[in-house]
């Protein structure tokens, strides 16, 4: 999917944009009333339960915001956590905690919640061969924290974005003329380009999963707001030409029965786009 300098790229990118978003011209809060050579403690502390994500990213923050920081780390991202618990301590000039404490803060929230969110439907397919995925309903310009997140929570990672991977859905396959034409014109289009990019296909039903299995060289077919029945057909169908996935219709509820349809994967949007930030503080140590 994507590299570890893109990654690293990118994240760097987050930090600086978000830092320049809420401190601007100066912390003048800080810079009124905190001397600039006076240094403190400081606590993140869990006001909620759920699985914690984000440690790594906030060490990254305190870094940038002033390299004189020091984070003692007590509780790595992925853990559990419960109201009370302190996730690290940070330590140096005052001035430069507070400037780090907000963006800290706001990820860190929701980065948990989404892991939070994953972990619940980690657990749920527990004894299935089917992997939980994340979608791009992402909040724009931090993917990359909402995806790690998922990762965190033990999920898998769809495509990042639209240049890592072909998907072909309804509206593509709508506006080509058609699934053959749709993907005989991308199979030309990744020959003439040299790209080296895997083709999935979505499938609205079973007529369209047997004509989408009459072209080679298919990745994963998506299985679109299927209901049960269909979903176990089109697997029997599919058979191992390909991977299988489903979306749609997908919350705690439903997905064991997806799973036990014999998917591959099940992708779910509710990851990233419908949690509650988890209740996170920063508290000086006096």
């Amino acid at each position: 999917m994507i590299t570890k300098e893109y990654f690293e790229k990118e994240v760097a990118h987050i930090i600086a944009n978000a830092i320049r978003e809420d401190v601007g011209d100066g912390d003048h809060s800080s810079l009124a009333c905190i001397p600039e050579t006076a240094r403190g403690r400081a606590k993140l502390l869990v006001k909620d339960k759920g699985i914690i994500a984000g440690v790594n990213f906030a060490k990254r923050v305190f870094d940038f915001v002033d390299k004189k920081l020091r984070v003692e780390i007590k509780i790595e991202d992925g853990s559990e956590v419960s109201y009370g618990d302190v996730v690290l301590y940070v330590e140096g000039p005052s001035q430069s905690i507070l400037k780090a404490e907000r963006t800290v803060l706001n990820a860190m929230q929701r980065m948990s919640a989404i892991a939070t969110k994953t972990r619940t439907f980690v657990e749920l397919l527990k004894g299935t061969q089917t992997r939980i995925l994340d979608t791009r309903k992402t909040t724009p310009g931090i993917r990359i924290l909402e995806k790690w997140a998922v990762k965190i929570g033990g999920g898998d990672n769809h495509r990042f974005a639209l240049y890592d991977m072909i998907m072909l859905k309804d509206n593509h396959i709508d506006f080509a003329g058609g699934i053959t034409k749709a993907i005989d014109m991308t199979k030309d289009y990744l020959a003439e380009t040299g790209k080296d990019l895997q083709i999935m296909v979505e499938a609205r039903d079973l007529t369209e999963v047997e004509e989408i299995l009459q072209s080679d060289g298919i990745y994963r077919i998506l299985l679109d707001n299927f209901d049960y029945e269909d979903t176990k057909k089109a697997v029997e169908l599919i058979g191992g030409k390909c991977l299988t996935e489903s979306s749609g219709n997908i919350n705690e509820t439903t997905v064991r029965h997806y799973a036990e349809c014999g998917v591959n994967y099940i992708s779910c949007g509710a990851l990233t786009h419908s949690v509650h930030n988890m209740d996170l503080s920063l508290k000086a140590v006096k």
